[in-house]
Order: structure tokens, then sequence, then C-alpha cells
């Protein structure tokens, strides 16, 4: 029985642009003379390198991780040797650096030993922990460490497991080709998230505006079927691909205010999640590569590429043809409606990197310019996936009125930008919420150091008060055992005399005998 599919409010319907990347299929990009790959390429804590200057490493080799739960481990993408670890541009748009790691390509693409096992044998923590050590991270763009994030599932109690096969942003591909190229390596990936949290359904949604990766994913579910799982087609409106509004359009449910998807039994993985997971399992190889979409209107030809991570973006541009205005060239990492303006082509492809975006500068300017003022058209509300109200989170973010904004439920918005491509008066409206956000969280953190140097505070005020306390009770005890030994002279006492009081006795004694001598 075809499940019923349900609508989310708002949304979009945007001019794919999918076709130019699609029509070479999937290239693999050569290596380049170096990589650099940042120390944190997810959501969540910093690595720390394991590798030192001068150290050769090989393809797969551990070069940084973290014993941190929400953290995900870095692997060398190919043999060579660590020429650096310094400070690189990163993807960022302020041209933002942060720590790398630069490693030197050898040219000879030598790889570690993989330890192979049998993943059907495997008991699930096992293979949550290898998916740790691979250092997988969701790919539809967000990057979050996929181990801490299955594991939680799992102590919650899953209900239905959700593979998420849309790409509602303009140009990119990368899931397309992913499914149309290996969607046996996808399905055994969900395979193995079955066997880990044992759901009731699995629902794969993909769109309906991608014939070829339908037609190939159920004709390799039908060569080797899945336990109640099933592939369904999903209308093209922007942004279905949010975990949210895909959860509601395939079953009708919606994840309440200040919740998470698996606090209602549902976990969203990504298609590419699940081959690399497939990959991790099977041949014990960590996540050193993506697929990349290289599209836009300034890119001279647009394609999917398999990218080792740490390559810079400019090799990337050069396989590709090149700008085709190197003048006006503007990039994007992401879609063009989520993505990032980037400052430079050197910055490397990284984890979350699902698209370049080679653009000119009249299509997408670096900065936003000057926009009018706001004319309560409504539009924003009309089109707000998240059913909110855009418009007074505008005000309350313009005025820094921060607790007003979290009133109107700041943080559940998805940054989608639908608002800020309906504004008439071209108000860059997610940028307002994303400062917010960031002035919020950095005034949490800033109380929760707070709070917790007051506490180290008051425990330590309190255990020194305690020491006195009992330093004040033990020399009453002292003075009271004195006390009854003197009370009782004719009667032995096992009471230590107090030596100090003995010594001023004896000082005492001494100078009355100098008194009594004769002159």
């Amino acid at each position: 029985m075809k499940p019923e599919l349900h609508r989310f409010h708002g949304g979009l319907r945007l001019d794919g642009h999918k076709a130019e990347s699609l029509a070479g299929g999937l290239r693999q990009a050569s290596l380049p003379r170096q990589l650099v790959l940042p120390l944190k390429q997810h959501i969540g804590d910093y690595n720390k390198p394991l590798v030192d200057v001068g150290d050769r490493v090989l393809k797969g080799h551990l070069i940084a991780a973290n014993s941190s739960l929400i953290c995900a481990a870095v692997h060398a993408p190919t043999s060579g040797r660590v020429s650096a670890i310094e400070a690189r541009p990163v993807p960022h748009p302020s041209g933002f650096t942060d720590t790398c790691i630069v490693i030197d390509v050898d040219g000879k693409d030598d790889a570690a030993e993989p330890q192979l096992r049998d993943p059907s044998t495997l008991a699930a923590e096992a293979m949550i922990q290898q998916i740790c050590r691979a250092g997988i991270v969701g790919l539809g763009g967000a990057a979050f460490p996929t181990s801490p994030k299955v594991s939680r599932s799992r102590q919650q109690g899953i209900d239905t497991l959700v593979i998420n096969g849309i790409e509602c942003e303009p140009y990119i591909t990368c899931d397309d080709i992913l499914m149309r190229t290996d969607p046996a390596g996808v399905l055994r990936g969900v395979g193995y998230l079955q066997q880990i949290l044992a759901p009731r359904v699995t629902l794969i949604g993909i769109e309906d505006n991608k014939p070829e990766a339908l037609a190939a994913m159920r004709e390799a579910l039908l060569r080797a079927p899945l336990a109640n799982t099933e592939i369904i087609a999903v209308p093209t409106v922007y942004p279905s691909g949010s975990e949210k509004q895909l959860i509601q359009i395939l079953t009708g449910r919606q994840i309440p205010h200040g919740q998470l998807a698996f606090d209602i039994g549902f976990l969203c993985q990504n298609v590419g999640t699940c081959r690399a997971i497939a990959q991790a399992l099977e041949q014990d190889q960590p996540m050193i590569s993506r697929i990349v979409t290289l599209s836009g209107d300034n890119i001279a030809d647009p394609g999917n590429w398999e990218v080792r991570l740490g390559t810079p973006i400019r090799d990337l541009v050069a396989q590709a043809g090149g700008y085709r205005h190197a003048e006006r060239a503007h990039l994007v990492m992401g879609g063009p409606m989520m993505g990032i303006s980037l400052a430079g082509d050197e910055v490397p492809i990284v984890k979350a990197s699902n698209c370049i975006l080679a653009m000119t500068r009249e299509t997408i300017p670096a900065r936003p310019g000057h926009h009018d003022e706001c004319i309560r058209c409504g539009k924003c509300v009309e089109v707000c996936p998240a059913q909110l109200l855009p418009q007074q989170l505008y005000w309350h973010s313009r005025a820094r009125a921060f607790d007003q904004a979290q009133e109107f439920h700041l943080f559940d918005c998805i940054e989608c930008g639908c608002c800020s491509a309906v504004c008439p008066s071209k108000i860059p409206l997610v940028q307002y919420y994303r400062a917010a956000k960031s002035e919020v969280r950095a005034a949490r953190k800033a109380q929760f150091k707070s709070d917790r140097a007051r506490a180290r505070f008051e425990f330590r005020e309190k255990r020194l008060a305690l020491k006195k306390q009992q330093d004040e009770e033990r020399k009453r005890k002292k003075r009271e055992a004195l006390q009854r030994k003197r009370a009782r002279p004719g009667q032995e006492s096992t009471v230590e005399a107090d030596p100090v009081q003995a010594a001023l006795d004896r000082v005492k004694a001494r100078k009355q005998a100098r008194r009594d001598e004769p002159s």
C-alpha cells in the first residue's frame, strides 16, 4: 500500500539548474600536490593533531581526533608527508583561518592495512564504534557526527528510519549522481542502520524530479530487499530536504518545539552518509573523500566529482575547465539558498562541501547591499516552512531584543532563506537570524562559564569553612581532654599533654628559678 504524502506549510518552487552538472556522470578528481585538512570539519568539539611535522602518513591513517562525544576524527586522504600544522583559510564567509594539517602528496596513494571484519557478525555497539572511528558525519551539509546521533537514537528507540535522498536546493546533484551510480552501496548502508536500530519501518524519500535515481534505487531494492522498506517519490518543493519537513511529508507528524527527531521515534540520515557507513563497515574505509557538485553560471564544465578531502577548490575548478569570467568569480559552498560565500578558492574541500557554486558577482553579490524597510506585506509568513513570524523575528533581531526573539521561536528557524527570497524590500532576513542566534549562543556559553566558576568558588568556600570547623572541633576536644586531666591529678591519664603548654610551663619555671637564685 502506497504511503499517503502530506504537505508542510509554505515553501517555494525553484528553478532546478540540475541538468548541467548531471550530463558528464560521476568523475574522479585527480590528487592535488598538497592537501589542507582543517582539524574541525564537523559540528562539535575540536580535534587534536596526532601527527607531527615531518611524519609520513598513509591513506586512511588517523591524523586528528578527540575523545569528546560530539566529534569526528580526521584521516589522511592519501599518502604523503606532513609539511605543516598551521592556520590556513577554511570555508567561512569572513575568510576565517583555523588550524589545519598540511600534507605534501607523494602521488603513490599508499594505503594503511585495513582491518576487515564481517559486518553481519558485529554487535550494534561495535558497529557504532566503527562508524565513530571512520569519522563519518552527515553529508547533507550539516556535518553533524553520525555515531553519537545513531547511538542516541538507539538508546531512545527508533520507530521510523527516514533516508533523505532529497536535494531541494538548485544546482546540487551530488546525491542524485550517487543514487544513480551506487544504489546498492546506499542500500547496504541502510541495511546496517536497520541492523543497529531495528526500526519498525524505513522510508526512503527521493524527489520526483530524479526519475533515474528513483529507478536505480527501486531496482537495487528489488535485487537485495530490505525488510519493511519503502522508496517514496516526494514532490519537488523547497525545502522538502530539511529533516523536519521531510518527516512531515512522509508521515504527517511534526516535531514539537524544543524536541529533536529521535525524541519522537525518528532518525533521518542522508543517502551519502549511508554509503559512507557501508564503506566503513565493509572496507574499514574512513571518510577521506566525498562527492562534490561543481556548478554555476561561471564554471566552464559543471559536473560531479569524487574528491579527496583537503583538495583546494582552485584545483577542482581547474579540472572543470576554470572560470568563465575569473575577474567576476564569486564562490559559494552549498546551494544558493543556504550556502555560505567563500573569500577565495584557496580554501579546501571539507566533509560539509556538498556543492561548490562558481557564480558571477552579479548573480550572487558578495555582500548584501542596501535594503528598503519592511513594508509588512506578510509574504515571508506565507512561505515560512517552520510556520514562524519572520517579520517579528526580524524586528527583534535587529533591535538586539534576543529574549523577545526567542519567544517567537528563533531557534526553530531552519535558515532555509525562503523569507529572504520573497522579500520585496530585499532584506537579508536570514543573516539577521543567524547573527541573533550567534549572540544568544555566545551569551549562553558565557553564562555557563560564569555559573560554573561561581559553583567552583562556592564549593571552595564551603570546603574551607568545613575544614575550619573541623579544626576548631579538634582543638575543642583537645582542650576538654586537658581540662579533664587537670581535674583528676591523682589519676593517671592516657591523654597526651599539650606540648605547647608544657613548653610554656618549662620556660616559666626557668625564669622563676633564676629569680630565686641568691645574688
